[in-house]
């Protein structure tokens, strides 16, 4: 019986581990594990634990061994270069290809407001995320949605995926590809720091799906006051808008309750939820007592160090 080697990171790799196993843990070679610093929780740990309890040999990425050529490797969030023939190195990918090829496709789609959200496996190939695609799942989704519940939503599309896969491997079922449609293809673009900072020129609806698609696990949202203060933008919510003689995005219009509503390049956004960023750790920035709040530009955090 052919057998699989997983190369996992994440959540996502953790509940594809758990559906493989309730499916055929024998077919499991050995599991290689990737770290993510940048995650309050990478779940490494998680599955280190479950292949321990499963006797299935674990290795950290810098110690992963040789895999020979006729086992498959299956690679779930994986960020490295694997080297193994292409028709048995298999990549799951966070979007329906040939669209969102590249990083952080679950984010951007969602701040693009994409109404389906889905997984490819494809084979590997020289250039990335461009292989044949053997298979995908999707789930159709609704607006607004956090980046917490979007990811639980496709990781049971990553593991419906895997499964299907593993049980064509495991009854000797051949894996047939098709080549994306290059004319239908599209790149998204690696994050950083500075992509966690909100534009209030953009609309309130932008920016409401922005806050969302990067609050936890990831660092949240970010704006600056003009005080020079870093807040962290955990809640927000769209309130009517209203006619604005010279409009100033960024600026604090009205505080209910201690609740800021901001001017955005079009609508309006009532910030609900956010903390202070300080030496000591977070501190609750609401409520605020004073409607003469200006929320800064990236290029005034730059400015300020941040």
């Amino acid at each position: 019986m052919a057998k699989i080697a997983l190369y996992l990171m994440t959540e996502k790799g953790l509940e594809v581990l758990e559906r493989i196993f309730s499916v055929d843990p024998s077919i499991v070679s050995h599991v290689v594990v990737g770290r993510d610093s940048n995650l309050k929780m990478d779940h490494g740990d998680e599955i280190e634990a479950r292949c321990t309890a499963a006797r299935i040999r674990c290795f950290a990425r810098e110690n992963a061994p040789d895999v020979e050529e006729d086992t498959f490797v299956l690679a779930v969030s994986w960020r490295w270069m694997i080297v193994h023939p292409s028709a048995r190195l298999i990549i799951f990918h966070d979007s329906l290809l040939p669209k969102y090829r590249g990083f952080s496709p679950l984010v951007n789609m969602l701040i693009n407001g994409e109404t389906r959200i889905g997984v490819s496996a494809v084979f590997g190939a020289q250039d990335y995320d461009r292989g044949d695609i053997i298979a995908q799942r999707w789930t159709e989704i609704t607006y607004p949605i956090r980046i917490a519940d979007a990811i639980r939503i496709n990781n049971r599309n990553y593991a419906d995926l895997a499964e299907e896969i593993v049980r064509l491997i495991s009854n000797s079922k051949p894996l047939v590809g098709q080549p994306q449609n290059e004319a239908d293809a599209s790149y998204s673009i690696w994050r950083d720091r500075d992509d966690y900072f909100v534009d209030w020129s953009r609309s309130a609806s932008d920016i409401r799906r922005m806050i969302d698609a990067v609050g936890s696990p990831y660092a949240g949202a970010r704006t600056m006051t003009s005080r020079g203060e870093e807040v962290v933008i955990e809640d927000a919510v769209e309130v009517a808008d209203v006619a604005c003689e010279l409009r100033h995005p960024g600026k604090v219009l009205f505080v209910e309750q201690g609740a800021p509503t901001v001017i955005c390049g079009a609508g309006l956004l009532r910030i609900e939820k956010a903390s202070l960023v300080t030496p000591g750790g977070p501190v609750d920035f609401l409520p605020v007592r004073n409607f003469r709040i200006r929320f800064q530009s990236l290029e005034f955090a730059r400015a300020a160090g941040v």
